[in-house]
């Protein structure tokens, strides 16, 4: 099962729970304070799109719109059939607005064809050029007519959601005042979703798209999944499924215009991820935004940054906000968000979150009620485990600073000042390093601030790490790794990973009350990792072979992060070629990989270089 139907899952129980826990909003509390209605909403080319309308059964007063689009369903359907529970979060729900609810084009019982992140048209010539903003903006100029509204229209949603939220900025009806794009997708070859720097994320997408993407039911309301993969191991069913190009068979992903197969056809960074990527548009904004982001989310960490960072920059004067904590993806939409991992957070976060922040936003910029008060960036800042606000993001105190691979796994602020310097590995895709320590059929979400010494174990796997630090360290902004590199294989994969080690005698309390504390010494506590297939070092759109045992550079870009590495701790770098199989295989030869057969996955010798003349190094954005 995949993330985002693992997200709809979660957000359905926590309408439940959140029903249970504050004892009252449910089906029978939202059937007697509001009218439920549905719709076909015609658009401009004639598309109808399905609609589901929940207005408060108080008709003294107009209310504002709040609305959701997602390729997710809006189900129960039927006029009778009502929702467990409305909006974003439980106190919207209680502030009444007019909840609306759109199947997307193309989606369950939407006409039209479907489109993954449709790509945006910036000079519409006429009514056939359509896209997410036209079909927003036509969505909201009928509810606006038939609704006992305000004028004032919202749009909010998470992962999918969060992209049509995004979608919906450029060229906004009037009369969108608040937009919250949350866990937005942004650019999926990338940072989001199917591949990071060109490195294809196989266990997500070739569960997700197994079911997303079938055939559809002749009423609208499911699909088929195109098959079942049932089995236990991960690690074990995609080692034992071998070269990819089985996947695109009739045992599989069928139908040769399945969105996986459009995926897998387009291995490097052409015109249909170009296209698709949103973030070029988000320029002249005028509603008020508030992007939300989890420092854990497994999916689309990249995607709320960089939504955030191209309002920033391509909207000047913008009233634009980010919000990032210690979620996974969707987290912040929990009923409560205490710890994660091994972390305590020694309260609840996402009641803060939800009452203080998403519902003031929204009631401010739709109601006109309570301030609009909220620092430009709200950050989470692990290790420390506090909020912290500033006024721009990364933080102007915020400076890049070099720590250099040496020798006997050491990572200092010295950079290497002898003619020699290497270490070496190799890498074996018939071995491949595991993403996580835990055995089962689905991503372990928690992998993102797992324990890394069952990697550090490895032969495969290099590490450095600083002596113990004799102050705070604190982390916020973009990492950089620069690595000088050569290899026996005419391409490999780099996955680098900034790990906070924690030293003897330290423990933390257990994740639950009454638990024991949980002993933490020597724990290699991941903070940020990232991937780059090897080919696409100098372009996305133009991948080149590695030259055997030639001395190369390769940059990894990490996403961005807020932690602090307290005294005592060292500060270790990870570096290794495999990452299965959160990450697909490379076959360390320079070729389609989609297309390799069995023979072509070939071991490789992978040096890191570290000396005066070839210096790998990473850059840390320290806050001073």
């Amino acid at each position: 099962m995949h993330k985002r139907f693992l997200l709809l899952i979660l957000l359905l129980s926590t309408c439940i729970c959140q029903a249970q826990n504050q004892a009252a909003p449910d089906t029978n509390w939202i059937r007697e304070n509001y009218i439920k209605t549905e719709q076909y909403i015609t658009m401009r080319d004639g598309v109808k799109l399905f609609t589901a309308i929940y207005a408060p059964r108080d008709s003294s007063q107009a209310y504002p719109i709040l609305m959701q689009r997602t390729p997710y369903s809006v189900r129960p359907y039927g006029v009778n059939k009502y929702r467990r529970s409305l909006g974003p979060n439980v106190y919207l729900m209680r502030e009444k607005y007019i909840f609306v609810y759109q199947d997307a084009r193309g989606r369950y019982k939407s006409e039209g064809t479907f489109r993954e992140m449709t790509p945006a048209i910036e000079k519409k010539s006429g009514n056939k050029d359509v896209d997410e903003s036209s079909d927003t903006y036509d969505t909201i100029e009928w509810l606006l007519k038939n609704t006992k509204n305000n004028g004032k229209v919202g749009q909010s949603g998470i992962s999918f959601p969060g992209f049509y939220s995004s979608a919906a900025l450029p060229d906004a009806h009037p009369a969108l005042k608040a937009v919250s794009p949350q866990a937005p997708m942004s650019d999926e070859f990338i940072g989001d979703d199917c591949y990071h720097n060109g490195a294809f994320f196989l266990m997500d997408n070739f569960g997700f798209y197994s079911g997303f993407d079938g055939p559809k039911s002749a009423d609208g309301e499911n699909y088929k999944s195109f098959f079942n993969a049932e089995y236990k191991d991960a690690y074990k069913y995609f080692l034992d499924f071998g070269p990819l190009k089985k996947a695109n068979t009739d045992a599989y992903f069928s139908d040769p215009n399945s969105i996986w197969r459009q995926t897998v056809a387009h291995p490097v960074y052409d015109e249909f991820w170009e296209s698709r990527n949103i973030k070029k548009h988000l320029k002249n904004i005028k509603p008020a935004v508030l992007v939300v982001g989890g420092w854990f989310d497994a999916e689309d960490l990249y995607g709320a940054l960089k939504t955030y960072a191209a309002i920033e920059k391509q909207t000047p004067g913008n009233n634009n906000r980010l919000v990032m904590g210690p979620w996974t993806h969707g987290g912040w939409a929990a009923p409560q968000w205490k710890s994660f991992a091994q972390y305590d957070f020694g309260g609840d976060l996402n009641k803060y979150f939800q009452e203080e922040i998403e519902t003031k936003f929204f009631n401010f910029y739709l109601k006109g009620k309570g301030s609009s008060d909220q620092p430009e960036v709200t950050v989470y800042e692990t290790g420390s485990n506090q909020w912290k606000n500033y006024d721009v993001w990364p933080p102007k105190n915020s400076e890049p600073t070099t720590y250099y691979l040496n020798a006997k796994g050491s990572l200092t602020a010295a950079k290497p000042n002898a003619k020699k310097g290497e270490t070496a590995y190799e890498s074996d895709p018939a071995n491949p390093v595991p993403y996580t320590s835990v055995t089962g059929s689905r991503r372990n979400n928690a992998y993102m601030a797992e324990d890394q010494r069952f990697a550090s174990k490895r032969p495969d796997v290099l590490s450095f790490q600083t002596d113990s630090l004799t102050s705070n360290v604190t982390l916020t902004g973009e990492i950089i790794a620069n690595l000088m590199v050569s290899t026996t294989g005419s391409d490999a994969d780099f996955i680098v990973k900034v790990i906070d080690v924690w030293p003897a005698n330290t423990s933390v309390p257990g994740a639950k009350e009454g638990d024991k504390a949980v002993d933490m010494s020597g724990y290699q506590q991941m903070v940020r990792a990232e991937v780059l297939r090897g080919k696409f070092r100098n372009s996305f759109s133009k991948p080149e072979p590695f030259t055997k045992d030639k001395v190369e550079k390769v940059t990894v870009k990490l996403n961005e992060t807020a932690h602090t590495f307290k005294k005592g701790h060292r500060i270790m770098v990870q570096i290794q070629s495999s990452w299965f199989p959160l990450v697909d295989r490379n076959p360390q030869k320079f070729l389609n990989i989609f297309e390799a057969s069995e023979s072509d996955f070939q071991k490789s010798k992978i040096t890191i270089h570290h000396n005066a003349q070839y210096s790998s190094s990473i850059l840390l954005p320290v806050l001073k």
